[in-house]
C-alpha cells in the first residue's frame, strides 16, 4: 500500500506518493494551501479519497511536522498540527507527523544538482520536500 506525503504551506501544499511497496517516495505535484488549516485538509481529502480508492489504495498520509533546530515547536507547528488532525477527521486514513526540520533545505538542495535555474527549482520545491519527508518516514519505519 501506498503512502502520501505532505508538506503544508501557507501558501501551496507539497505531495509526494510512495510507490506501492512502501520503500521509495516520488515527488507528484503542488496545491494551493490558501484559506487556513481546514479548508487545506477539505482540499485535500478528495485528492486522498481519489487515491485511496486506486487499484494501490492508500495506508497512511505523513505530514511534515515544522520544528526549530532544538526540536521545540516553532510559529508554524500549531497549525499543521490542526491541518493534521482535521485531514485524519475527514479522511479516516491514519495521518503521522514526521518531523520535517531542514527538508526544505535538502529539497533544495537536490534540486540545484538537476536544475541550475531557481525559478524552474521553486516551482518544484514544494513537492520535493514532501518527497524528502516521506522518504525519512519510509526509512525509519
Amino acid at each position: 500500500m501506498r503512502a502520501l506525503g505532505v508538506d503544508f504551506g501557507a501558501r501551496r501544499i507539497g505531495l509526494a506518493l510512495s510507490d506501492a511497496t512502501g520503500m521509495l517516495a516520488s515527488p507528484w505535484k503542488a496545491i494551493d494551501g490558501g484559506g487556513g488549516p481546514r479548508a487545506a485538509a477539505e482540499r485535500l481529502r478528495a485528492i486522498v479519497a481519489e487515491l485511496a480508492a486506486e487499484a494501490d489504495g492508500l495506508a497512511a498520509v505523513v505530514v511534515g511536522l515544522p520544528r526549530r533546530l532544538d526540536g521545540s515547536d516553532n510559529d508554524h507547528t500549531p497549525i499543521v498540527r490542526v491541518f493534521a488532525a482535521e485531514l485524519a477527521r475527514l479522511s479516516g486514513l491514519p495521518v503521522i507527523l514526521q518531523d520535517e526540520r531542514l527538508s526544505s533545505h535538502e529539497a533544495e538542495s537536490r534540486l540545484a544538482v538537476r536544475e541550475r535555474d531557481w525559478r524552474r527549482r521553486k516551482a518544484k520545491l514544494d513537492a520535493a520536500a514532501a518527497a524528502v519527508i516521506l522518504q525519512d518516514y519510509l526509512d525509519h519505519r
